[in-house]
């Protein structure tokens, strides 16, 4: 059963003036949705209202968002100032972000840079990845490698050199990987709770205020395929 984040139980995995970074659980969506839940900047944004009893309104800057399947780090900003940097460092991509995919499937190579041209579809908010350039697609490009083997899956680590919507999703089920329990990209059954393997791992950049080096790793979900790892 997912667990419903609320401000009491949030993972909080770095927090300093600038800066409160999140480990996402399955089912926070970055912003409001026709579902109705409560958006996971609403909830951080509960956390510091409390912790640092604020009379007004709480600033928080959303600088990236993962896919309310996905689970992992999650940055967000308490300042201008560092949302307008840390802006700029993910669009300049001097990030450096590490996902772990679980698939069944094993992929053709050990490791591998996958190249292809992702098309959006809005209507039913997926991607496809193209092997050759299409009309309106973009440009895609990532590095896995498998770091584990389980009895019946594989463990991937995901580099990511570019940021296309469902990416990583869309590139793994274009070499026959679908990550588990996503439905929309090809796997054949859907986990208990919704969510999919797919774990935001690591995350590293410079501090946009101090110019420290942040190293950042989330913890990995508690169920019994990312337990046996």
């Amino acid at each position: 059963m997912k667990i419903v984040t609320t401000k009491d139980n949030l993972q909080i995995l770095h927090e300093d003036n600038h800066l409160i970074v999140v480990n996402k659980r399955v089912g926070d969506i970055a912003q409001g949705d026709t579902s109705g839940d409560k958006p996971l900047p609403d909830i951080v944004k509960e956390f510091l209202k409390e912790k640092y009893n604020k009379p007004g309104d709480v600033f928080l800057g959303v600088i990236h968002r993962l896919d309310r399947p996905t689970t992992g780090i999650v940055v967000f900003a308490k300042t201008s100032k560092a949302l307008t940097r840390m802006n700029d460092l993910f669009s300049s991509r001097e990030t450096q972000k590490t996902y772990w995919a679980v698939v069944k499937n094993k992929p053709p190579k050990e490791e591998d840079t996958l190249v292809h041209f992702i098309k959006r579809n809005q209507q039913n908010n997926t991607s496809k990845a193209h092997s050759k350039e299409v009309p309106d697609s973009k440009k895609a490009s990532l590095n896995y490698k498998i770091i584990a083997t389980l009895n019946t899956y594989y463990v991937l680590e995901v580099a990511l050199h570019t940021g296309r919507h469902h990416q990583i999703r869309a590139q793994l089920q274009a070499i026959g990987c679908p990550i588990k329990g996503d439905l929309k990209y090809g796997f054949d059954r859907s986990n208990p709770d919704g969510g999919i393997h797919l774990h935001a791992r690591k995350l590293s950049f410079i501090h946009p205020v101090s110019k420290e080096q942040i190293n950042l790793i989330a913890p990995l979900p508690d169920d019994v395929i990312w337990n046996s790892i």
